[in-house]
């Protein structure tokens, strides 16, 4: 890791060392991004890092909060005439688990698994006029997973891509990059998950003060010059493409997005690709309104197309609110969700299919819904968090304590079996014990039904428990300016 370390950071030094240095940059800036929620997966200057509350999400009206924030923090090198920024950035994530029931229920005899994950991150970037660059390379895995002294070590690139973009805010972006948007209920970073989500995508777009609109696409190859064109990799799509519009209107608190994607999986029989892709289409809403300290939010988004898998034609939906006050103090949230199920009888496929958001930011800390639920779910939820300490410069209060509860339910009934689901209670407390050193705890219980066991799996009956403790480090290491 240290050699491709070593090699990138070279590689781009060289290339923003020999840049053409031009006039003075001209502003092309986005819209200021405000987060409203201390609470939730907060990305810090190098991602979301691990202070995740998910149920109390922070909503954001731009694409991505960690790629504004930089573009903003770099406004002041124009004003001095430095034209150039290099950056390099750190993060080092470990997260223990006690999963004691989370994900799936466990069954009587079913013993915790207690296990610690790490993310090593380092991300290095570079901006001129008009021009960004960035390459993030890491390493994620299991503590035990390696050999004491192994050799062979798993590096990826976590996002490799350029930016180019003109004065009147048309931009192109190219290369490995996280595809977020809005709330990342539909694509997010996904970065509870200690690898992350990221996409090989070429993105064209507009931004301005009130308008953006963007246009992307993928498609999916294992090997060069493959003339038959099937594919069974790791990606979980084969092509897609998709158009993201949203308003933010200039003197009212109003946000208003359009989301469109159509998404291309191939068919496979027996573990073997069949050259048949099959095309589901998503379309939908996602409306914010933030007055003062609340936080009032809605979506709405449909599916349709084939499902690959059975070939079933898809007819589903997904529908949320959500009422939120973000006090300096203390803060609450009222919400609900509502996400469409097949009850036993449809021949079509009617169960809502999350796709490739931050699903853990919904529907409950334990992820027990976090992919599609075949009779669908109904979440009902109340959160409360309090901010404990006196205000430090860069970190605000040091501590903060949230609760919230879930009351869960199918969309659709089964035979005889409930409508009830169960109940969960999820409580963290982060410390922020200095700018980018971040202690989180969390622990979470779930109180099931004889109807969560029929599509879940386990025992009902029995404590279904889950905790957790990350230490997170993102330092900023090194900026030049010239």
């Amino acid at each position: 890791m240290k050699q491709a370390v070593i090699t990138i950071a070279s590689l781009l030094f060289c290339m923003s060392a020999s840049a053409k240095m031009q006039s003075e940059n001209e502003s092309t800036k986005s819209p200021v991004i405000k987060i409203l929620n201390a609470m939730s997966t907060g990305e810090d200057s190098i991602g979301e890092d691990s202070i995740v509350v998910p149920t109390i999400p922070v909503q954001t009206t731009n694409v991505r909060v960690e790629e504004k924030t930089r573009e903003t923090a770099i406004e002041p090198m124009a004003e001095s005439g430095k034209e150039n920024t290099f950056t390099i950035d750190a993060q080092v994530r470990v997260r223990g688990e006690y999963n004691h029931g989370a994900i799936t229920p466990r069954e009587v005899n079913d013993d915790a698994a207690i296990f610690f994950n790490e993310r090593a991150r380092i991300e290095f970037g570079y901006e001129r006029r008009n021009l960004q660059l960035r390459a993030s390379v890491q390493h994620t895995g299991i503590w035990g997973q390696d050999a004491i002294n192994e050799r062979n070590g798993r590096v990826a690139m976590n996002e490799a891509w350029g930016k180019a973009y003109t004065n009147n805010g048309l931009f192109m972006k190219v290369g490995r990059q996280v595809l977020s948007y809005d709330d990342e209920r539909i694509l997010g970073a996904s970065d509870w998950n200690v690898a992350g989500n990221s996409h090989d995508a070429l993105q064209l777009g507009y931004e301005s003060a009130e308008h953006q609109a963007h246009l992307f696409g993928s498609l999916n190859q294992t090997t060069e010059n493959d003339r038959v064109g099937n594919y069974i990799g790791p990606m979980p799509y084969k092509n897609l493409a998709g158009a993201w519009y949203h308003y933010q209107a200039a003197n009212q608190p109003v946000g208003v997005s359009v989301l469109g994607l159509n998404i291309g999986i191939e068919r496979t029989r027996l573990g073997e690709a069949t050259g048949d892709v099959k095309y589901m289409q998503l379309v939908g809403t996602h409306v914010t309104y933030r007055p003062g300290d609340f936080d009032i939010a809605a979506s709405f988004y449909y599916q349709r197309g084939t499902e690959a898998r059975t070939r079933k034609d898809i007819n589903a939906y997904m529908a949320s609110g959500r009422v939120g006050y973000n006090g300096d103090i203390v803060g609450g949230l009222l919400s609900y969700d509502y996400l469409s199920g097949n009850n036993g009888r449809n021949t079509n496929q009617h169960a809502f299919m999350p796709l490739y958001g931050t699903v853990h930011k919904f529907n409950g800390s334990m992820d027990y819904f976090g992919s599609s639920l075949e009779c669908g779910l109904q979440d009902a939820q109340a959160g409360v968090f309090v901010n404990i300490g006196s205000k430090r410069p860069e970190i605000g209060r040091p501590v903060t304590i949230a609760g919230n509860y879930h009351y869960f339910m199918s969309a659709e009934k089964f035979g005889d079996y409930s409508w009830e689901l169960g109940h969960e209670a999820d409580f963290t407390v982060t410390a922020r014990l200095m700018r980018d050193v971040t202690i989180t705890a969390g622990y979470s219980f779930m109180l099931g039904t004889e109807t969560l066991t029929l599509f879940k799996g386990g025992n009902h009956d029995i404590w279904q428990d889950w905790g957790f403790l990350t230490i997170s480090l993102n330092p900023r290491i090194l900026t030049l300016k010239w």
